[in-house]
């Protein structure tokens, strides 16, 4: 047997091919800001779309094989790890003390 639709939702497309996820929809995919979609592409032609599961969204194969690199490095020359040297940090936090980013702000309306 086949699932029927309860609920017939639209949202629109922008420019830039962004959209917004209805409410309805983020209630029943358990969405959060943030968070990822998943689509699949049924033979059929329609698209099923779901949470991504965070562990295979995240997944890089590229990243994986450095932070491996990193682990033994770090096992077989644990002399090398020193402290983070105090000025150095001062610095940094200079260079971005009057940057603000707010990840959960609204993208602005251009590209609505």
């Amino acid at each position: 047997m086949t699932a029927q639709p309860i609920q017939r939702l639209e949202s629109k497309l922008t420019a830039r091919y962004q959209t917004t996820v209805p409410e309805s929809v983020r209630n029943v995919l358990g969405l959060k800001k943030l968070d990822k979609i998943s689509y699949n592409i049924l033979s059929n032609g329609q698209v099923v779309i779901s949470r991504a599961d965070s562990y295979e969204s995240e997944t890089d194969p590229v990243l994986e094989k450095f932070l491996k690199f990193l682990a033994r490095d770090l096992e077989n020359n644990p002399q090398h790890l020193t402290t983070i040297n105090s000025d150095l940090v001062s610095r940094v936090q200079s260079l971005v003390a009057d940057v603000a980013i707010d990840l959960n702000a609204s993208l602005p309306e251009e590209d609505d």
